[in-house]
């Protein structure tokens, strides 16, 4: 029985995508790399794909964070701090769970990704739920980004 892991998508199957691992007994994160060639321009906001899907414990989340080394050297961050992957976001309909990882630039002059670049770390974390009366438990999810509801 799988219970956490990484997986590479069907669209990706044939491209040599790196599947994540810690590199150490005592580290935290899974090194995610960009399944792709791309160029993040100055002050914008890329979608950098990485060919994998992350599956896990229904109370349980994916946090991708941008790795420290790449973030310092480069002034880039994860655009919204810390990206939430849910475990119902695996295998969903829209993109299959297809995990991009969303970076801007805070410089000014473009930083080159290559396929291969270590950019991220995931973290599986547990978390707890309140004991609360909400009619939209129970709905399953019908996509990828943003389909849990709009801004």
């Amino acid at each position: 029985m799988k219970i956490r892991g990484f997986e590479v998508i069907r669209a990706y199957e044939n491209k040599k995508i790196t599947i994540p691992v810690r590199k150490t007994g005592c580290s935290a994160g899974y090194d995610i790399a960009a399944a792709e060639d791309v160029v993040l321009p100055p002050h914008q906001v890329v979608l950098i794909p990485t060919g994998l899907k992350a599956y896990m414990r229904s109370d349980e989340y994916l946090g991708i964070h941008v790795r420290s080394g790449f973030s310092v050297k480069n002034m880039v961050s994860c655009v919204n701090d810390e990206g939430i992957i849910d475990a119902d976001y695996y295998d969903n309909p829209d993109n299959e769970g297809h995990i991009f990882i969303a970076l801007i630039n805070h410089s000014e002059i473009p930083v080159s990704i290559h396929k291969g670049m270590r950019i991220a770390q995931g973290i599986f974390y547990k978390y707890l739920t309140a004991d609360v009366d909400q009619a939209d438990i129970g709905k399953t999810r019908k996509g990828g980004f943003g389909s849990t509801g709009e801004v």
